[in-house]
């Protein structure tokens, strides 16, 4: 009688087990991470308790000797427009956090408007770092978040093996300066108009904010249209109680607690090795980061030249280049 597919199959399996070592049939798989009693997974989240019973959410993503905490910005956004890292870090061996700062969307969010300033802000970094077991690593601050990683590299530097000042300015005055300037060349239309809502204080008025998005937005802010999923789901998560008190209502006039804050008399005291990066069409003057590199004694500067305020995604070839390189050279002790 001729062998059947199934008969065929069957004494190819029985080979097959007869050829296996009897301990392998019956052996436990192998894990490449060990059980602790009592410890539940959460796939790198860790929610951290802060001053004031408060806690805030962090995650940890990849793993590697290289380490990263980042600071985004707002004050008020959240880690998520940051999710395009995870295409860029963790291949390199680069373990990095993200934190959504106390008030943002994955964080506590108390109904306190003296909690928004930045000294306090400083000092919930610094109980971050210790809650995640951070030293030696590398802060990464973008707009808001580079103001704040300036303010925790002058107070707490020597925990830091690099400091990363991404699309911001050294003061809120110069700030405020140029992007003035950016308005007085939108049309004068568009100026007019937005005038008229700015003098009723109608802040939230969809006209006024297409004018916004058009105009600011999406030519220095992201020029990626429509903008990728991401920074729109950021932008939906902003926390408005926590910008408008530490910023205010209006893109061009600051009246928020951090109004007056200007560090480039002090930026010389930055002695970590710092990376400094901008877009071309930023809403930063590229001009303001080239004078933050003269004064930081050991920094370099490099200009996204297709990128603006959020150059990670508008020219991502460029920012992640200079980002890994910077890391790669700190590393190898050639910065």
């Amino acid at each position: 009688m001729p062998l059947t597919r199934k008969d065929y199959l069957k004494a190819n399996f029985a080979l097959a087990l007869s050829s296996l070592p009897l301990a392998n049939l019956f052996s436990k798989p192998s894990v490449s991470w060990q059980y602790q009693p009592g410890e539940v997974k959460t796939g790198g989240v860790k929610m951290i308790e802060i001053d004031g019973g408060y806690k805030v959410w962090t995650k940890k993503v990849g793993n590697g000797k290289i380490k990263v905490l980042t600071l985004h910005g707002g004050p008020g956004c959240t880690h998520e427009y940051f999710e395009c890292f995870e295409d860029f870090l963790p291949q390199e061996g680069i373990e990095f956090y993200y934190y959504d700062q106390l008030g943002s969307e994955y964080s506590d969010k108390p109904d306190n408007k003296k909690l928004w300033n930045i000294e306090r802000f400083t000092e919930e970094v610094e109980q971050v770092r210790k809650g995640l077991g951070l030293e030696d690593f590398y802060l990464y601050g973008q707009s808001w978040g580079g103001m704040l990683s300036i303010e925790y590299a002058l107070k707490y530097g020597k925990n830091l093996k690099g400091l990363i000042i991404s699309n911001m300015t050294a003061s809120i005055p110069s700030y405020l300066k140029y992007v003035n300037e950016l308005r007085d060349k939108f049309p004068a239309a568009t100026v007019k108009m937005m005038e008229q809502y700015e003098a009723k204080e109608q802040w939230d008025a969809k006209e006024y904010q297409d004018l916004l998005i058009n105009e600011l937005y999406n030519k220095h802010i992201c020029r990626i249209v429509p903008w990728p999923e991401p920074v729109t789901r950021m932008f939906k998560h902003l926390a408005a109680p926590v910008y408008n008190t530490m910023q205010g209502n209006n893109e061009f006039v600051v009246t928020g607690t951090f109004k007056d804050w200007d560090r480039w008399n002090d930026l010389h005291k930055i002695a970590n090795k710092t990376l400094l990066l901008v877009g071309r069409y930023d809403s930063m003057r590229v001009a303001d980061i080239e004078k933050m590199k003269s004064l930081i004694p050991n920094s370099r500067m490099h200009v996204c030249e297709n990128g603006s305020h959020l150059s990670m995604w508008d020219d991502q070839e460029n920012y992640f280049k200079y980002l890994l390189a910077y890391f790669k050279d700190v590393e190898k002790g050639s910065f």
